[in-house]
């Protein structure tokens, strides 16, 4: 079926995108082709957590805050500002029984779902943007939507602005990521801490971030290493937008699989990323200047599992320090071409 829309007939877009961090990111190509495209206006709806991110987001005109969880308080509020305008095109990027009836209940000539829809979101769309296929990232699986209404299919951008931060330390600046919400996904402490006494040694700046569950981590490395002048552990003290800006000025990060990974490859840092139980052909950091390393395949990956069922983390344990650490050092070699 034609979907019989055409780029100079859409005003305003609603996209659906409520979660999570990385996936947001994944999201914005997109919107910011459907954007580009069209010369629409673009609302977007996203949890509370993540409405001050997507403001960021320069193609996004107004955000629209679903309140997960207070949804029988202010479910009358929140409908009457879902419902203010009226859309042209209502995208769910997200397909999921939660995003699918917001997409619903929104005012829309048309609602365009992603091929990766589940729970029975297909239900409440018009149409979805194409055939399932996992085989690829998911920046490209977003992209679908474009293919499926036709339009031009312009090369991937990610664009999104923070607000501007103090620079810690001295060039070069390396931002590690040592933990993510899935024990199978982090790297050992001792790891990180062998890598990061190379690199201070070498007079980087190494800054330690993380929220406030992976603070111990990042708490453990710091106290292995002990007070260094250019050591700075920021775990549980920024926020997302500061976060975003802390990375817009390093030269470097080295990460698990996690959101900041997604947000250091979305703003262009290099990013060094470590992977054991996930795909990186799905969920890897996108773009010229990422490198993931892994172990040679084991039969049990990629088990996408947040519990190891061989109980010894053999995936991630098998990648180690010097191979990090010559990866990092050629990373930020390559750097002095081209300055940032």
């Amino acid at each position: 079926m034609k979907v019989p829309i055409q780029p100079s007939d859409v005003k305003r877009i609603l996209v659906v995108k409520l979660s999570s961090l990385g996936d947001l990111f994944h999201a914005l190509p997109a919107v910011h082709n459907l954007k580009a495209v069209s010369g629409a206006a673009v609302d977007w709806l996203v949890q509370p957590e993540y409405a001050d991110l997507v403001r960021c987001f320069t193609d996004v005109d107004r955000v629209i805050v679903f309140p997960r969880r207070g949804l029988l308080s202010g479910g009358a509020a929140f409908l009457d500002e879902l419902q203010r305008d009226t859309y042209d095109l209502v995208v769910d990027l997200q397909g999921l029984l939660k995003s699918a009836i917001p997409a619903r209940l929104a005012r829309g000539a048309l609602r365009i779902g992603p091929s990766f829809h589940r729970e029975g979101a297909r239900l409440f769309y018009d149409t979805v943007a194409g055939p399932r296929n996992k085989e690829r990232h998911a920046v490209e699986e977003n992209v679908d939507v474009v293919r499926r209404l036709g339009w031009p299919e312009l090369p991937i951008g990610f664009p999104v602005r923070f607000p501007p931060q103090p620079a810690p330390g001295v060039s070069p600046r390396v931002v590690v990521v040592p933990a993510s919400r899935w024990e199978t996904k982090n790297w050992p402490v001792e790891g990180f801490v062998e890598v990061a006494e190379d690199l201070l040694h070498r007079g980087a700046t190494v800054v330690l971030v993380g929220a406030a569950a992976e603070k111990p981590a990042c708490d453990a490395i710091a106290e292995k290493l002990g007070p260094r002048p250019n050591l700075r552990n920021l775990a549980g003290r920024t926020t997302l937008l500061e976060l975003g800006g802390l990375l817009q000025l390093s030269h470097l990060a080295i990460t698990v699989d996690s959101g900041p990974m997604h947000m250091a490859a979305a703003l262009g840092v290099p990013v060094l990323a470590l992977f054991g139980p996930t795909d990186p052909v799905r969920t890897g950091p996108y773009g010229p200047k990422a490198r993931v390393l892994t172990t040679q395949r084991m039969p049990c990956q990629p088990c996408l599992a947040a519990t190891c069922d061989r109980h010894d983390l053999a995936c991630m344990r098998r990648i180690f320090p010097s191979q990090v650490l010559a990866a990092a050092l050629e990373m930020l070699g390559a750097r002095r071409g081209g300055e940032r």
